[in-house]
């Protein structure tokens, strides 16, 4: 089996050698990661100028690009065989929510599901960053469940509590929850005096009921949501298609 691994920590981060070092004895792995810290970059590609791929001494291949063009290199003509699998992960921190629009976790996976392969983004549901072991367990038991049962080109977005192994209740198939407003933007002054600006930080869970990836990982259970691309809103089309007849 063939895994293509990235993510949008950069290639250095510890969530991606963790899950390569874990999975590396099951299948053939190549790691295509961005070459620094492109958390928050979503399904951006790079158009506006060439890209260059340069290869770690640990072998993983890092791009100056986003995790989408990494992904979209890799799966297009920079790799030798096409993958059977793209996770992105593991991240340092939750995708759940409104995360999953900014993420570049969930693009690198998204574009290998756009390519037509299936694709799982997996992050690590806190910020202290103590189990990457747990999660790379995980993201392995997926992958041998995806060996005896393929996924057939799904895209799962899987957040995994920050916890031993041994504490895990579980996996959940989980809808995504909702965030409150962002926090107000952080105004501040550069050390040339100039007036500069930090976005605010995310907002806690306003819809973490029960069915959410909020709850599922609060309860400690592994959270599991299907993502889809269609973001068509069915509902609005009749309202629409009478409005614009006015």
């Amino acid at each position: 089996m063939r895994i293509l691994l990235s993510n949008d920590d950069g290639y250095f981060a510890p969530g991606i050698e963790r899950l390569a070092a874990v999975l590396a004895p099951h299948a053939e792995l190549s790691v295509v990661a961005p070459e620094r810290d492109r958390s928050g970059a979503s399904n951006s590609l790079t158009l506006d100028r060439p890209l260059t791929v340069r290869t770690a001494p640990n072998g993983f291949r890092f791009v100056n690009g986003t995790p989408t063009d990494c992904v979209h290199l890799a799966v297009t003509g920079l790799l030798d065989t096409l993958p059977d699998m793209v996770i992105s992960g593991i991240n340092y921190g939750p995708n759940m929510g409104d995360d999953t629009i900014y993420s570049g976790t969930v693009a690198a996976a998204t574009e290998g599901y756009l390519l037509g392969i299936p694709s799982i983004a997996i992050s690590l549901a806190s910020k202290n960053g103590a189990h990457f072991d747990t999660a790379a367990a995980v993201a392995l038991e997926l992958v041998e469940r995806h060996r005896r049962h393929p996924l057939n080109g799904g895209l799962l977005n899987v957040n995994v509590p920050d916890v031993p192994r041994s504490e895990l209740k579980g996996f959940q198939v989980t809808r995504l929850g909702r965030r409150h407003k962002a926090e107000d933007m952080i105004k501040s002054k550069s050390p040339r005096g100039e007036t500069v600006y930090w976005v605010g930080a995310a907002g806690a869970a306003a819809d973490a009921g029960a069915g959410t990836d909020f709850r599922a990982v609060e309860e400690c259970f592994v959270s599991i949501t299907p993502l889809q691309i269609d973001l068509t809103n069915r509902d609005l089309m009749p309202p629409v298609a009478a409005w614009i007849e006015r």
